[in-house]
């Protein structure tokens, strides 16, 4: 069942909206950490079955980078925002400007790399966190972030386990991530998994509440 068969262009606008403005803020507070021009934008907004979230990111098999994030407040749930690795690699080198930077090299990462990956998901997750927040009246802050580097399958598929046995949905907001100077960018998925009780809160408040 495709889920935004159920919902009006118009209500699918709203959360291109939300994502959109996520994004701008989330552009400029990169642009900040970063010390040079950022471009973000949000190409689509979707809300998948939980059966289609693996297919999206290659399969259980596939080795992703995942930034983790609890949402805390009025509406609890939980962020992931995935990269693949060498999108993870790209972000690294620009943060750091250590081009030579690999995720699985001699070394193990170092905690610059870690500490610069777990900021994109901080700025990521409050920027959008703070747009649906405007537009919902609900209180959501963001916790503390935290790093996965492993299969798909072995990152997602717990949390998605104990979710889908009472939820079908997640929203997915796709995220490119531009340096203006030059087409070198990054895409990656935000993956927002509002706990159960959240879910119908924050899609009322959003004037949608045919999802069902």
């Amino acid at each position: 069942m495709d889920f935004n068969s159920g919902l009006s262009s118009t209500q699918l606008d709203v959360l291109q909206e939300i994502g959109n403005i996520g994004a701008g803020n989330a552009a400029t507070s990169m642009s900040k950490l970063l010390n040079k021009k950022i471009d973000m934008h949000v190409p689509s907004v979707k809300i998948i079955a939980f059966d289609e979230v693996m297919d999206m990111i290659g399969g259980p098999e596939n080795l992703i980078v995942a930034i983790l994030i609890r949402i805390q407040g009025n509406a609890p749930g939980t962020v992931f925002f995935i990269l693949t690795v060498p999108e993870a690699e790209n972000l690294v080198r620009q943060i750091t400007s250590d081009s030579q930077f690999r995720l699985f090299g001699d070394q193990p990462p170092s905690e610059l790399a870690i500490s610069a990956l777990q900021e994109v998901g901080n700025i990521l997750a409050g920027s959008y966190l703070s747009a649906l927040s405007d537009f919902t009246r609900i209180n959501m802050q963001p916790s503390v972030p935290s790093l996965s580097i492993d299969m798909a399958g072995a990152i997602l598929t717990v949390g998605l386990l104990e979710l889908s046995q009472v939820m079908d949905y997640a929203i997915i907001i796709d995220t490119t991530i531009n340096e203006m100077e030059t087409s070198n960018g990054v895409n990656g998925k935000f993956f927002l998994l509002p706990d159960p009780e959240s879910f119908d809160q924050i899609f009322e408040s959003l004037g949608i509440s045919n999802h069902e």
